[in-house]
C-alpha cells in the first residue's frame, strides 16, 4: 500500500499518547492505521513514512496542509518544539489525560486505573513557562513565508521540522519562553551577522556562530546568556562589543553573558564540548521553589517549568506523607535527585528524617551540596554515584528504608536498578516519572514484587506540546 520513504496527504481521525495522531487507509483487507507524530484529530497533512509494519506505519510530519477545526491561530510564531500551540489549552488537557491513562492500562495492565487515578495538575501559566531556550544558527535558512530554502543566509532560531541542518528564523515570540527575550532576538541576530562572520553550515561543519542557549530565573527576572562560536575566525570577533550590545538593549534583565568556543563537529551546545568564559555578570541565576532558593548554572539540571514543578513536587510530597507523618529516625532515600530539590523540599516537612540523595552527575551532586547549604538545610546527605552501584555498596540500607522517591530519566529505571530498589524493601515508594511509558512498563514489575498501586496523577508541565508528567505511590503489600 506505501512504502518506507514515500511521502502522503492523510487526514488526522483521532489521537494517541506520545502526540501520535491517527490516520487510516483502507483497502480490501479493511483499514491500516498511520500514526502522524505532532498532529492533531481535523489536521489534514503532508507526512513522510518512517517506518512500515504490517498492520501499521509510523511518519514524520512534513507540513500541515489544513488546521483542524478545534485550533485558534494565536499570535505567535510556530515552531516545531509547540506543535498544538494553536490548539485551545482545554483541549490539549482532555486528550493528553485520556491518551495517558489508555497508556496504564495496555502497558501497566492497568484495567481499574480509572478507580486510581488521583487528578490531572494543569500548568499554573500556559504561555512563557520554559526557563530554559536554545536557538540555533544556521547559514541555510527555511523561510517560512516562501516555503523554501536559502542558501548562504544568517538564520537563528529553530531547526525546520524534520531537518537537521536549516533553521527557520525567530523573528518574534514562540509562546514558550520569555516574550521580551524572543522579540528581541532578531535585533541580536542582526547585530552579529554585521560582524562579518558566518553561521554554521551543518552538512560541511564549517562556520562561526553555533548555538545561543538561554536560562531564565522567573525569582530575579533575569536572564543568563551563552553564545556559543567556533574558533574559525575567532580574532575577528569582539565578543566585548556584542555583550555590550545585550546590555544596552536588555540592561539589568542579563544576569551573565558567557562565550563558549567549541569545535566539536557534533551539533550540541554542551559547554563540556569547548572552554567557555564569562565575560561579565554571574555564570548562574537563582530561582524559588516553595521559598526554598537553587542556584541553577548553564549546565545544570532544573525543572524546565518551575511553577508547574512546585506543583509537581508538593504532590509528591503528599504522597510520601500520606498516613504517615512520623519520620522520626527513618530513612527517605530521593533517587536520580539532581540538584537536590525533591530532598530539599522533603526536609521542609521534616527535620527528624535522615534524607539521602543520589545521583550519577557530579556537577549537579555539587550543585545540591551548595544549595542545601544555602538554604541551612543539614538533614540530608548527597552522593555522586550510581544508583545501582550505591545500593550495592551500601547494603546496610536493606529494611531501613522507609519510603523511597524515584525522579528518573526520561528512559526510565534501567531492570537491573529497579530490582535493586525493590531488594531494599522499602514500605513506600513514590515514582516521578516524565516518561508515562516507561513508568506503565515498570509498574507490572513493581506489582510482580508485591507493590499495590495506590493513586497515578498526572502534571501537565510542557503546555502546547505532547509530554506530560506522572506521580504514582506504590505501597508495600502487608503480608
Amino acid at each position: 500500500m506505501i512504502k518506507r520513504g514515500e511521502v502522503i496527504t492523510v487526514s488526522i481521525e483521532d489521537m494517541a499518547y506520545g502526540g501520535k495522531g491517527i490516520a487510516r487507509m483502507h483497502d480490501e483487507n479493511g483499514a491500516y492505521v498511520i500514526f502522524v507524530q505532532n498532529t492533531f484529530p481535523g489536521q489534514k497533512v503532508l507526512a513522510r513514512v518512517h517506518k512500515k509494519r504490517k498492520k501499521h506505519a509510523e511518519c514524520k510530519l512534513l507540513k500541515v496542509l489544513e488546521r483542524s477545526p478545534m485550533e485558534q491561530i494565536s499570535s505567535y510564531q510556530e515552531i516545531s518544539g509547540a506543535p498544538y500551540i494553536h490548539v485551545p489549552v482545554e483541549l490539549q488537557q482532555k486528550y493528553k489525560k485520556e491518551v495517558t491513562l489508555e497508556l496504564y492500562r495496555r502497558i501497566g495492565d492497568l484495567q481499574h486505573i480509572s478507580d486510581l487515578f488521583d487528578q490531572f495538575i494543569p500548568s499554573p501559566i500556559n504561555y512563557h513557562y520554559r526557563n530554559k531556550m536554545e536557538y540555533s544558527f544556521s547559514c541555510i535558512e527555511h523561510d517560512i513565508v516562501e516555503d523554501e530554502e536559502i542558501d548562504n543566509a544568517f538564520a537563528l532560531g529553530f531547526k525546520h521540522r524534520g531537518t537537521w541542518w536549516k533553521v527557520e528564523s525567530l523573528n518574534k515570540a514562540s509562546g514558550l519562553f520569555d516574550e521580551e527575550w524572543e522579540n528581541f532576538l532578531s535585533s541580536f541576530r542582526l547585530h552579529l551577522e554585521a560582524s562579518g562572520l558566518p553561521a554554521w553550515h551543518p552538512p560541511q561543519k564549517k562556520g562561526f556562530f553555533r548555538h545561543i542557549v538561554v536560562r531564565k530565573s522567573f525569582h530575579q527576572n533575569q536572564l543568563l546568556i551563552n553564545l556559543v562560536t567556533s574558533s574559525q575566525g575567532l580574532d575577528n570577533f569582539d565578543v566585548h562589543a556584542a555583550g555590550e550590545f545585550l546590555q544596552e538593549k536588555m540592561g539589568d534583565r542579563i544576569a551573565g553573558f558567557q562565550h563558549t568556543i567549541n569545535d566539536n563537529v557534533a551539533d550540541r551546545a554542551k559547554i563540556e564540548n569547548g572552554n567557555c568564559d564569562l565575560i561579565f555578570g554571574k555564570d548562574y541565576v537563582v530561582e524559588t521553589l516553595n521559598g526554598l532558593f537553587f542556584e541553577a548554572s548553564m549546565e545544570s539540571f532544573f525543572q524546565t517549568n518551575p511553577q508547574s514543578a512546585e506543583r509537581l513536587y508538593n504532590l509528591a510530597l503528599d504522597y510520601v506523607f500520606e498516613g504517615n507523618n512520623d519520620y522520626s529516625d527513618k530513612v527517605i532515600m530521593d533517587l536520580f535527585c539532581g540538584t537536590g530539590t525533591i530532598g530539599q523540599l522533603l526536609s521542609q516537612r521534616t527535620n527528624d528524617a535522615n534524607i539521602i540523595g543520589v545521583d550519577i552527575v557530579e556537577e549537579a551532586i555539587e550543585d545540591a551540596r551548595r544549595n542545601a547549604k544555602r538554604n541551612k538545610i543539614d538533614n540530608i546527605t548527597f552522593h555522586a554515584a550510581d544508583v545501582g552501584k550505591f545500593l550495592r555498596a551500601y547494603p546496610e540500607y536493606i529494611n531501613k528504608i522507609d519510603t523511597i522517591v524515584l525522579d528518573p530519566p526520561r528512559a526510565g529505571i534501567a531492570p537491573k536498578t529497579l530490582k535493586k530498589v525493590i531488594a531494599l524493601n522499602a514500605s513506600r515508594i513514590v515514582y516521578i516519572s516524565c516518561n508515562p511509558s516507561t513508568q506503565a512498563r515498570d509498574i507490572k514489575t513493581l506489582e510482580e514484587s508485591g507493590y499495590i498501586t495506590k493513586k497515578i496523577s498526572l502534571v501537565d508541565q510542557f503546555p502546547h506540546t505532547s509530554h506530560i508528567e506522572a506521580v504514582g505511590l506504590f505501597e508495600k503489600e502487608k503480608q
